[in-house]
This record gives structure tokens, C-alpha cells and sequence, in this order.
């Protein structure tokens, strides 16, 4: 008989399985539960995009593409960063790649450049996969508690850089949080990694969901640390600002010794990102999707409104996230349980933390759902 256990390798025994499939499985025979939990849009994928992806399929545009990604797309993409950072052409000297989504290109950045001892500096709280992802690599991530305000600063990472640490995880606006880097902690956390040697890698899925005045000359997206250096990796994607989750689309931009071999190493793996999604990337890029940051700019301001007497907040200036503290005598992983009781579905704090204490909603969803929510949750704040 073979043991199939004992053929597991011991990299994917320290990963668990995801808390909020946990949350799922909880909530599995609620018919209509109050979803506050989904970490996507609830719009669609607008029709020029769509319309761009049917004709690429039309057209034959359905066989592998260059590893890399194909060159309407990646230019479309360097001509975003130079207009965006104002870098006269700078980030044209560097590589762009295409990828799976920018959960392929945190996969193939981890595996190029973390080794065995190597240290990772995550934020916590932080986006789930980081941490699973940093084991994978082999390396060990280590937690920079950003508790009560989530701001990622050079005073509360240098502490744990050490003569091992070689990759700082930076997302912002922030899953879970929403929280924002002020453009004047993201320079310093900048000259702190030149200075002490370590890259830092920059999330940036959400950056068009930011609702305040930032750096960017082309409209209110978060501060990037592509601002003000080019010895930075970034990662994009499709995803959220277009609702393509499902379509798996993303880019890295960053120094070629470091994108070159990320490239080889999706040669090898992912191959190439889809080939229709490619050309409909090119047209994603040329849509103006305001109208649906202002209204999740709304929906933010129903959650803050909404839970401001009875819960400690700290508001989000991006993506569609909130991280509300616990106001009750009992972990969030108790809270949630409670509020699935009700039909109300959230994520306990525990899934992306060290700390059992808050919780993530998504306001992602529409108004009355989210209205549901919130007067739901202001009861379960009263211990009902």
C-alpha cells in the first residue's frame, strides 16, 4: 500500500488550508446569506473589454504567446508607468512581464530571488498568501506588527531587518486593511531598503481603488515606491480594477537582472498568461473606470459612517476593504461565528494575522446588501 500521506512534501505541510474556505464550508447550507466577504467587484468586466477578448479568440489569437507577454501589451503597460510617474521613459529601460494574475508574479518572485534562511518581511496584517508563498520559497517571513493605524513605516521595519532579511512585502491600499501608504512613509521605507540592501517588492492590485489625492499625475491611485526609485520590483494587475479575476492577468515591472529570471522561470511553469486576455489587456488599459472607484469610494463611506460609534476603525483610504476591531469580549474567529448564525458573512482576523482581534468585511457588494450588513453587525456589537 503507499502511504500518500507520507509523500507530501514537508514545504506544504507548513502551509494550512485557507481560513476563509473555512468560513465558506461554515456558511455552506445558508441559502441567502448577507455576503460581506467576497475580495472581488461585484460589477462586471465592461464590454469593451469583453468585446476585445471575443475578437482576439476570432481573430486566432489562441496559441502561446512570447513567455514574456506580447509587445502591444507591455508597451501599453510601460506607457502607464511613464505617464503615471512622470519617469521620461525610465521604466522602458527595465523588464516588463506579463504574468498569471499578480498572484503568478508573486509566485515566480518569491522563487527567483528567496533561498533557504532567507527573510521576508511581511506587514502584518497581511494578504493571505504572503506568508504561504515566503514558505514555499523556503524562506521564513517575518511579521512587522503594524497595529493600531496598519501604516508600514522605515521606524517600525528596521527593527527586524537582520543581515538575512532580503525582500520587503508591501501592499498598498492593503488587503485587509484598505489602509494607504502616506507617500512620505513609502519614500522612507524606500531609502531604507537601498540603504540596507533589500528589495522591495510593491503589491499594487488595488491601486486604482485609492480615494484620496496621491502622486500620480493621471488621477487619485496609492503612492508607489516606482515614485521615486526604479531599485524597486512592482507588481499590477486586471483583476480588480477591471473585474477580471477569473481572467488571470497581471505584470511585473522592475530591474531586468531580477524580471529576466522570473521570465525563465515562467517559461517553465506558467508558460504564458493567456493569450486572448493579452489582447484584451491592451484594451482594459484604455478604460476609464471612475465611475466605479467613486462608488466603491461611497460604499467606503457607508462603512466608516455605519460602524463609527460601536467599533474601532481606522478608515480605508483604498481597495474594498475594511478591518474592524472586535467591540465585544471575544475573538473575531467567535464574533464570525456568531454573525454566520445570522447569515452575515465575514472573515476573521486570524486569516490574515498573528492576532485573532478584527475582522475583514468587503464592501464589494451592493448597497442594500451592504446596508444589511452593517446594521447586522451593529447588532452583534451589542452582544445580540
Amino acid at each position: 500500500m503507499i502511504d500518500y500521506d507520507a509523500m507530501i512534501a514537508q514545504r506544504l505541510r507548513g502551509i494550512d488550508a485557507s481560513g476563509i474556505r473555512r468560513v465558506f464550508d461554515l456558511a455552506a447550507k445558508i441559502e441567502n446569506p448577507i455576503n460581506l466577504s467576497i475580495g472581488q467587484p461585484h460589477f462586471d468586466v465592461p464590454q469593451p473589454i469583453k468585446d476585445a477578448a471575443a475578437e482576439a479568440i476570432q481573430a486566432g489569437h489562441n496559441s502561446y504567446t512570447q513567455t514574456q507577454g506580447i509587445a502591444a501589451l507591455r508597451d501599453a503597460v510601460c506607457e502607464r508607468f511613464n505617464a503615471d510617474y512622470q519617469t521620461d521613459g525610465r521604466w522602458a529601460d527595465y523588464g516588463c512581464l506579463i504574468t498569471s494574475g499578480v498572484s503568478g508574479g508573486l509566485l515566480l518572485a518569491l522563487q527567483t530571488l528567496i533561498e533557504p534562511g532567507d527573510q521576508v518581511l511581511v506587514p502584518d496584517p497581511y494578504f493571505v498568501m504572503y506568508k504561504h508563498l515566503v514558505t514555499l520559497a523556503g524562506g521564513e517571513a517575518v511579521f512587522v506588527d503594524t497595529y493600531p493605524d496598519f501604516q508600514m513605516t522605515a521606524a517600525r521595519v528596521e527593527p527586524h531587518m537582520t543581515e538575512r532579511t532580503k525582500l520587503l512585502l508591501l501592499a498598498s491600499p492593503s488587503n485587509p486593511t484598505g489602509v494607504v501608504t502616506t507617500p512620505g512613509a513609502m519614500a522612507a521605507l524606500v531609502e531604507l531598503c537601498e540603504r540596507r540592501g533589500v528589495l522591495l517588492l510593491s503589491d499594487e492590485i488595488y491601486d486604482e481603488f485609492c480615494y484620496e489625492k496621491a502622486d500620480s499625475p493621471t488621477g487619485p491611485r496609492s503612492p508607489s515606491p516606482a515614485s521615486v526609485s526604479d531599485q524597486v520590483l512592482v507588481l499590477r494587475g486586471h483583476s480588480k480594477t477591471y473585474a477580471m479575476t477569473g481572467w488571470r492577468l497581471g505584470y511585473a515591472m522592475g530591474p531586468k537582472p531580477i524580471v529576466e529570471p522570473m521570465t525563465k522561470l515562467q517559461q517553465y511553469t506558467f508558460v504564458c498568461a493567456p493569450s486572448m486576455v493579452q489582447h484584451a489587456g491592451v484594451a482594459a488599459l484604455g478604460v476609464d473606470m471612475a465611475d466605479q472607484v467613486a462608488a466603491y469610494r461611497r460604499k467606503r463611506d457607508m462603512v466608516v459612517k455605519a460602524l463609527a460609534d460601536r467599533f474601532e476603525l481606522t478608515p480605508p483610504g483604498g481597495a474594498f476593504y475594511a478591518f474592524p476591531k472586535v467591540p465585544t469580549d471575544e475573538t473575531a474567529t467567535q464574533f464570525v461565528e456568531r454573525a454566520i448564525e445570522k447569515e452575515l458573512l465575514i472573515i476573521p482576523g486570524c486569516v490574515f494575522s498573528e492576532r485573532d482581534t478584527h475582522f475583514r468585511l468587503s464592501y464589494a457588494c451592493d448597497d442594500d446588501t451592504l446596508a444589511r450588513g452593517l446594521d447586522l453587525l451593529n447588532e452583534l456589537a451589542g452582544g445580540e
